[in-house]
């Protein structure tokens, strides 16, 4: 391996190792301080939820539907890491990876946390995240593949 190689292969490290850093730092502000958000955006969750349960065709999406799919969105970023960090091939390891953080949140607010509630449909979305992150990343990796030449 040349030099210049092991150069750029650290520096994507370094990279890959401070955005996860930054990653894990924003999902730990979200669910381990005393409230998620400030009174301004429930209200704008609020209101919006209220707007779209006003319309036949969105009345389906309540403030639990948006609350799940926000976890799912939270989680999938740990797919993609996964990924990078382990390669495709152990893509799987994403959703135990997923469940084992999400466990250690929901224990942590359990025990240390009045002021929210741990609850095991958050273990379900936050898994159900990690795993379409690291299928994304598959997705991707298949259509980012040059094919082989066949002899």
């Amino acid at each position: 391996m040349s030099a210049s190689l092991r150069v750029r292969r650290t520096a994507s490290r370094v990279v890959l190792a401070l955005l996860s850093a930054l990653y894990l730092c924003g999902v730990w502000h979200l669910t381990l301080r005393a409230r998620p958000y400030g009174d301004e955006i429930a209200g704008l969750v609020e209101r919006v939820v209220a707007w779209l349960a006003r319309r036949d065709a969105t009345s389906w999406i309540t403030f639990d539907v948006v609350e799940f799919g926000a976890n799912v969105a939270m989680f999938a970023p740990l797919g993609v890491f996964a990924v990078l960090w382990f390669g495709a091939r152990r893509w799987w390891l994403a959703p135990p990876l997923g469940l084992a953080l999400s466990g250690i949140i929901e224990g942590a607010q359990y025990l240390f946390l009045d002021t929210r509630i741990a609850d095991v449909r958050d273990l379900v979305a936050n898994t159900a995240g990690a795993l379409a992150g690291a299928l994304l990343m598959l997705l991707l990796a298949f259509l980012l593949t040059v094919p082989s030449r066949q002899r």
